[in-house]
């Protein structure tokens, strides 16, 4: 897929997203971004840049404990929630831009914790997002990626990968969880320390904050009903209360420049 057609693909998603991704539990959890704050080992003098930072939450969940706190995204429907969401939390030491994240605008070196959530699965070349990151990150600071991985499993892994691409078409690849601790190696990091959670929730909240194209909504529940009984997804999908509840894990991975 040639990178211009990608880019609006994510551009025409998370346009739409803007008004509900912000809202969402599984978004705003505060013990995972209280994670995440720690992952960073975080101290008052730090700055921070959150790559593909979409609705700016974890920007403001590091902005109280830093220095200055600074958000990147390609899509200004996400900077204009960013916006909103600092200035009801009364943040003065954030800043926002417009941005290409595979050439990131800064200088090497610019920042102590360099951060992105949920962003790697969206990439077409993830692994070049991680040597920027690596670029602009000073010695002795810190890199901080959390997504969600898939299952070693390749038959359950690209399933999921199927799912995920008809719920929202802007999604590359889901990586394992070995693939991405194998980013940090390569691009010159050692072993990333590892924490985890869930992303938990129905698939009818799911498909709720979600914009797949005409049809595909039937076809995502059924794939999720068939994993109730197949576990084909590998998700813990469960029907309970008249609803299907699902578990995406997440990986929060953290390792010193």
């Amino acid at each position: 897929m040639a990178e211009s057609t990608h880019s609006e693909l994510i551009q025409d998603q998370f346009t739409r997203q803007a008004g509900v991704f912000n809202a969402a539990g599984t978004i705003t959890n505060e013990q995972a971004l209280k994670m995440i704050v720690e992952a960073g080992q975080t101290g008052s003098k730090d700055t921070v840049l959150d790559v593909a930072c979409g609705g700016g939450i974890v920007v403001c969940a590091f902005a109280p404990h830093v220095r200055h706190a600074t958000g990147i995204d390609m899509t200004p429907a996400m900077l204009d929630q960013s916006r909103k969401l600092a200035a009801r939390k009364q943040l003065t030491n954030v800043t926002w831009m417009n941005g290409d994240v595979t050439t990131l605008p800064f200088p090497d070196a610019s920042f102590s914790i360099v951060t992105t959530r949920f962003s790697f699965h969206h990439f077409l070349d993830p692994f070049a997002v991680m040597k920027e990151m690596v670029r602009v990150c000073a010695p002795g600071g810190r890199i901080v990626v959390v997504d969600m991985f898939c299952s070693e499993d390749a038959a359950k892994a690209a399933r999921w990968n199927l799912l995920e691409k008809l719920r929202d078409p802007s999604h590359v690849r889901c990586l394992a969880l070995s693939e991405l601790k194998a980013m940090f190696s390569r691009a010159g990091l050692g072993a990333p320390k590892a924490a985890f959670y869930d992303l938990r929730d129905t698939v009818k909240a799911l498909l709720g904050r979600s914009f797949p194209n005409a049809g595909d909504d039937v076809k995502i529940t059924q794939m999720f009903s068939a994993s109730v009984k197949d576990d084909s997804l590998g998700l813990d999908v469960k029907s309970r209360d008249g609803e299907i509840h699902y578990a995406y894990p997440t990986a929060i991975l953290s390792a010193a420049r």
